[in-house]
């Protein structure tokens, strides 16, 4: 089964992905902050991370997506960033961090789902 992780610092935000994707065929992990969800990408390679930009502590969204992309054993892993920032230069930030896809929120559970369907084309219909 593959790994997702969900870095979120709102515990209702993570509820409500974690409930958005109970269904489909990846095991959901959660960290609050980027600091312990850095050190899960680490431990269970996920193939998707949800990753909020702005959370407390040492290391925020963007910091975590560098660090994730930077890792020749992580590189390789799919980086959503989730945010309420949304003007050009949050996106370029994004980029040059090298996110995968970015989604500005709010956002629908089915745009959520068809973002990841999108980074991994070979899976599953996530909305069963």
């Amino acid at each position: 089964m593959n790994h997702l992780l969900i870095v979120e610092d709102q515990p209702d935000i993570r509820k409500l992905i974690s409930m958005t994707l109970e269904f489909s065929d990846f095991e959901v992990h959660e960290a609050e902050d980027g600091t312990t969800g850095l050190q899960l990408v680490e431990r269970i390679r996920p193939v998707v991370v949800l990753l909020d930009i702005m959370m407390p502590g040492e290391l925020d969204g963007i910091q975590v997506c560098e660090r994730i992309k930077q890792n020749p054993h992580t590189s390789h892993t799919k980086v959503v960033l989730l945010t309420a920032r949304g003007q050009k230069t949050d996106l370029e930030a994004g980029k040059k961090a090298g996110c995968d896809a970015y989604l500005v929120k709010p956002f629908s559970p089915l745009q959520l789902i068809d973002t990841i369907e999108q980074l991994l084309p070979g899976s599953d219909d996530l909305r069963n």
